[in-house]
């Protein structure tokens, strides 16, 4: 059907390439549009991925966590009891638990505080997919011995570059003296600039007031072969014999990890500004689309007065138009995505997080921007709709 239409006179790219200007400024603002509308998905996309990062490195097939989580950078504890529990279930291989805090790095070049999320874990056994951590978790057994996320925030201070060319970097952590002795990517977040790894018995001196018995956040590894939902299903009903109160919450690491998403969905205003952002972009683009394709019928009124003289259909001007229309969504979004593609470059160099241009977001853009040229050209549609032969002449 559409090899039908484009084999006779291609009257709608010729109508768009008379007006050379106009179509220079149109094509410029379906890009601007898009642009925007690749922007606001991008940024919101990485905001998600890289406040989930840290749930989906967790090595463990049921996680623990406080019911009243919402997000790590104000994680709740829970008993370490409930933990220990859980290891006379069957389906139980072994247990392992994580404390997370907040504390404060000092850069020593600025001396300035900023402050840094501190993994406290077991050195022999981490519970996260990190080979870094892995390869260096000895070190982790000796006091005041850190591992620092490389990935974070250039504020902190030049450690990756320093401990590279030294092998070792000294800092302070939260009013102790600490000693860098390994590197790991984990990546700045919207909750996070950075992240560091110390063991548990290093946590509790940088956190005095935190209590040896309560963990934020409880990793379980299930025996091979055993059913992850039933499993899940007998902890919760074993580790809450309450029904009025819930102790705990059992869930695998994606559960966790969506729970992160959902508070900030929900439970911030940042997920509805990127979407009105989308919005505005969509609008944009179908006000500057309609304000083309207006002004193209405007100047050619006569010429479709005389074409619906002959006997030529209101149907057949409006597949011009929407001709024209997915012409300039074709020639408008191309430019947009490369443009967006190297911006996405710009920001992660300059933001470290993790945006980059991903296959269903370059459809759905390009989906958007169909249907608002399209929407564009049945607007515009409306004035030749309306045109009376036997009044234009």
């Amino acid at each position: 059907m559409i090899n039908k239409m484009f084999r006779k006179t291609p009257l709608a790219w010729r109508q768009l390439m008379k007006e050379k200007t106009r179509l220079v400024v149109a094509v410029a603002g379906i890009t601007f549009a898009d642009m925007l509308i690749f922007i606001q998905m991008g940024f919101e996309s990485a905001l998600f991925d890289a406040a989930v990062q840290p749930h989906r490195n967790l090595q463990a097939d049921l996680v623990l966590i406080n019911p009243q989580f919402q997000t790590l950078i104000s994680v709740k504890s829970f008993s370490r009891e409930r933990l220990y529990q859980a290891l006379s279930y069957n389906g139980v291989k072994s247990i392992s638990s994580i404390y997370i805090g907040t504390g404060q790095w000092r850069n020593p070049e600025t001396k300035l505080d900023r402050a840094i999320l501190v993994w406290g874990v077991d050195p022999t056994a981490p519970g996260l997919k990190l080979p870094e951590l892995q390869a260096n978790k000895d070190y982790l057994k000796q006091l005041n011995q850190v591992l620092f996320d490389e990935a974070g925030r250039p504020e902190y201070g030049e450690i990756g570059s320093i401990f590279r060319a030294t092998g070792k970097f000294n800092a302070e952590l939260s009013g102790k003296n600490v000693s860098v002795k390994g590197l790991f990517k984990n990546g700045a977040s919207f909750a996070a600039d950075g992240n560091v790894m110390v063991s548990d018995s290093t946590f509790l001196q940088l956190f005095p007031t935190h209590k040896a018995d309560q963990v934020e956040i409880g990793l379980i590894t299930l025996q091979p072969g055993a059913n992850i939902e039933q499993v899940k299903a007998q902890l919760k009903k074993g580790l809450n014999p309450d029904p009025q109160n819930t102790f705990v919450e059992v869930g695998t690491p994606e559960e966790f990890a969506q729970k992160e998403r959902i508070y900030w969905v929900t439970g911030t205003g940042i997920g509805f500004i990127f979407g009105l952002g989308v919005i505005v972009g969509f609008i944009v683009g179908i006000v500057i689309v309609y304000q083309v394709l207006y002004a193209d019928v405007s100047d050619h009124l006569p010429e479709y007065a005389t074409l619906k003289a002959m006997g030529y259909t209101d149907n057949y001007l409006l597949g011009v138009l929407l001709q024209e229309a997915l012409l300039l969504a074709a020639l408008g979004y191309l430019p947009a995505f490369f443009l967006s593609f190297g911006l996405y470059q710009l920001t992660f160099a300059a933001t470290l997080l993790p945006i980059y241009m991903k296959v269903d977001r370059a459809i759905n853009v390009f989906i958007l921007t169909v249907i608002m040229c399209t929407i564009s050209g049945a607007i515009a549609m409306q004035k030749l709709r309306s045109a009376d032969p036997a009044d234009i002449f």
